[in-house]
């Protein structure tokens, strides 16, 4: 039920706009590189001194109007620049329908055009996100026509997909981020059973370790990373093949650990004023999550202890006047 509602909350646009209003004072400071490129840079760097690399996210969505769907572009080819003038150990990652896919396709072909080629002459990778389910195919068209031109462009497979499978088969000589998945999708397209989704998240990881050009491996899930430790050691993967990823802000320890292990490593960083869906979502994938926020939140000072206290009253308000809708 707590997953359900918040994604509601995540898809909510009022609640978007009041999040821009009021910061990161509801708690994603804990989860989000800050709100602009000169405080995501100063992250990246801290990460990179750890021997981590980053994957960094220019957050943005509910994107309906062509002049946003540009303005979103341009931000990205900021960060790139910055990536390249500040020696940053980092690539790209971005969500199609904050660069116009919900308004044209050839509109959002056009603007990601224009990032892979501008990714390209750095010699930086660009990592197309994966949405909800009715993103899926156009996603995936977008993958094909900017690999006519291109060889620095890659895509997300989800596990809770029943046709995830087939997904990885056709894209296995593409660089490729394994998921679970963070939206709701309905029982006839995707696993609905968390046993489920994590024995397919574990086939399809096995899968394309075995077959695959190279595979991010997104998991905070210390079983999961154990048990792949021991298949690569097992069949003899190379550490070149194969990096593991955790989201911005969770379980540092193992990812300072697993780095100094000599495992490639790669960290989520995502950031901007636009954070609330994201937010929301990793609340979404593992409610626990909660408790991180709750651990990080009121270590700090007094001010920000009662606007975190503020925003979770809100946030209860909105998910009992959504739970009286559904009855």
């Amino acid at each position: 039920m707590l997953k359900e509602i918040f994604i509601g909350l995540s898809q909510n646009q009022v609640l978007n706009q009041a999040a821009r209003k009021y910061g990161l004072r509801l708690g994603a400071q804990s989860v989000v590189a800050g709100t602009n490129l000169a405080e995501a840079i100063l992250s990246m760097k801290e990460l990179n001194a750890q021997g981590i690399s980053c994957t960094v996210d220019n957050l943005g969505e509910f994107v309906c109007k062509e002049e946003e769907a540009q303005a979103a572009k341009d931000q990205i080819l900021e960060v790139i620049q910055a990536i390249r003038e500040h020696h940053l150990d980092a690539h790209i990652s971005i969500k199609p329908t904050q660069l116009g896919l919900d308004i044209d396709y050839n509109l959002c072909l056009n603007n990601v055009r224009e990032i892979v080629a501008k990714a390209t002459q750095y010699d930086l990778f660009v990592n197309i996100d994966m949405e909800d389910s009715k993103h899926l195919q156009p996603t995936f068209d977008l993958l094909d026509d900017l690999s006519i031109e291109f060889d620095n462009v890659g895509t997300v497979i989800q596990a809770y997909l029943y046709q995830a499978l087939e997904y990885l088969e056709k894209y296995q000589d593409y660089r490729i981020r394994i998921v679970k998945g963070a939206y709701k999708e309905p029982e006839d397209i995707a696993f609905q059973n968390k046993e489920d989704i994590d024995d397919n998240y574990i086939k399809l990881i096995e899968w394309h370790l075995l077959h695959g050009k190279f595979t991010s491996i997104a998991t905070h899930d210390h079983r999961v990373i154990d048990h792949v430790k021991q298949f690569v050691k097992k069949h003899a993967i190379p550490n070149d093949k194969f990096e593991f990823q955790m989201l911005y802000g969770f379980r540092k320890e193992m990812q300072y650990k697993l780095a100094e292990e000599g495992y490639h490593f790669c960290t989520y960083v995502p950031f901007g004023s636009d954070w609330y869906g994201y937010f929301m979502r990793r609340l979404a994938e593992r409610p626990q999550n909660l408790n991180l926020v709750a651990k990080q939140v009121f270590n700090r000072k007094t001010n920000t202890v009662l606007g975190v206290a503020a925003g979770a009253f809100i946030v209860g308000r909105l998910i009992k006047s959504n739970w009286k809708k559904r009855k």
